[in-house]
């Protein structure tokens, strides 16, 4: 790791001669195959070589989560998935949004989620199941499900995928269901993409979206804070937050280099754990659903750069400055998550701090949720 950063250090000072030397030489120490660190340092010089040819963004587009070349008789699973299964982090984000939404929603009739980022739709599925078993009978249910066309390249198509899928489920459980598609960047919502109904209870879902959204470092349009007003003005029940728990939003090349290795390397650790180091699944997951997160935040700037994450710390002062308020999370969520945990590695932690859940792995806080209202 040590000279990774010696070789961003130069780079940083401008001095080419001594970068395309020590990329040479740290060429022969990285490996997509090797230890946590050899597997990201592969990624990370990449990421220097990309930035000296200004190549990132390419990159960064060409490596989609897309679906692994299996044999017909196999279940394609998309590469995003099987990072879904062998790490907790995704389950640990969806589980405790939906405890939020569960719990301000509990007394409502007519509910309508706006999901931000539905991808695969799978957050939703244990609380349409649990919503199901609602005493008095379930409620009326409308999903708004916004996406980009990263997802629809992972899904092998658009949001009427998901939708129909959603749709059977809630048939199967008896319970009354609409979705709406809105198929463009959450960057570019406005209002009336969202088509609110009155006497509708309004529920809000960020999860790991908001920090692909520019915001006041990177032009004169800041999304971020601009969605949350909208959203705030849409009255909702509660608007939950799931994101990681990293700063290289602002960060200058150097100190968001290092924050980079320093947070991944959590990452590829947990995974390292999870799946043997010759298994190819393993190799294809790191390189189409991590590496380009690391290639975009070493190599790109400006608006190209789409990876700028924050830490929990300024996602409330967001908040409080659209006019947000702290909803806490409920005991009985972060003791379902304390029993998810349980079933993957015990180097993960779970700390409970100002009403927010924070996922960890070792004394690393990897991702934070907590909700709004």
């Amino acid at each position: 790791m040590e000279g990774l950063c010696i070789c961003a250090r130069f780079l940083e000072d401008g001095d080419m001669f001594t970068v395309d030397w020590l990329i040479a030489e740290l060429r022969g120490l990285v490996s997509v195959s090797g230890e946590p660190i050899q597997r990201l340092g592969a990624y990370a010089v990449e990421g220097l070589v990309a930035r000296l040819a200004s190549s990132g963004s390419a990159i960064y587009n060409a490596l989609r989560c897309k679906e692994p070349v299996l044999p017909a008789s196999m279940e394609l699973l998309s590469y995003m998935h099987v990072l879904y299964e062998i790490c907790p982090y995704f389950k640990f984000g969806y589980m405790s949004a939906n405890g939020a939404i569960a719990e301000a929603i509990k007394e409502e009739n007519r509910i309508h989620i706006i999901d931000f980022q539905i991808s695969q739709g799978t957050q939703w599925i244990t609380l349409i199941k649990a919503l199901a078993d609602r005493p008095g009978g379930p409620p009326h249910i409308r999903i708004t499900g916004i996406d980009d066309s990263t997802s629809a390249y992972a899904r092998g198509g658009g949001l009427e995928i998901v939708g129909g899928r959603l749709k059977m489920l809630a048939q199967q459980f008896k319970v009354p269901f609409e979705f709406h598609a809105v198929g463009i960047p959450a960057s570019e919502i406005q209002v009336e993409n969202l088509k609110i109904q009155p006497g509708e209870a309004i529920a809000v879902n960020f999860a790991l979206v908001l920090h692909h959204m520019p915001d006041e470092s990177v032009g004169t349009q800041n999304h971020r804070d601009r969605l949350l007003r909208m959203v705030k003005g849409l009255y909702p029940k509660v608007v939950t937050l799931v994101e990681q728990e990293s700063n290289t939003n602002t960060a200058p090349f150097f100190a968001r280099f290092v924050e980079t290795l320093n947070y991944y390397s959590a990452i590829f650790e947990s995974i390292d754990v999870a799946l043997p180091r010759e298994h190819r699944e393993r190799i294809n997951v790191e390189q189409h659903c991590l590496a380009r997160e690391v290639v975009n935040i070493i190599a790109c700037e400006g608006v190209e750069r789409v990876e700028r994450h924050e830490l929990l710390g300024k996602w409330r002062s967001r908040f409080a400055m659209a006019g947000f308020k702290p909803y806490p999370l409920s005991s009985y969520v972060n003791g379902a998550i304390k029993a998810l945990l349980g079933k993957y590695s015990s180097k993960y932690t779970l700390e409970e701090k100002d009403g927010a859940l924070y996922l960890g792995w070792m004394d690393r806080h990897l991702v934070s949720s907590c909700a709004w209202r």
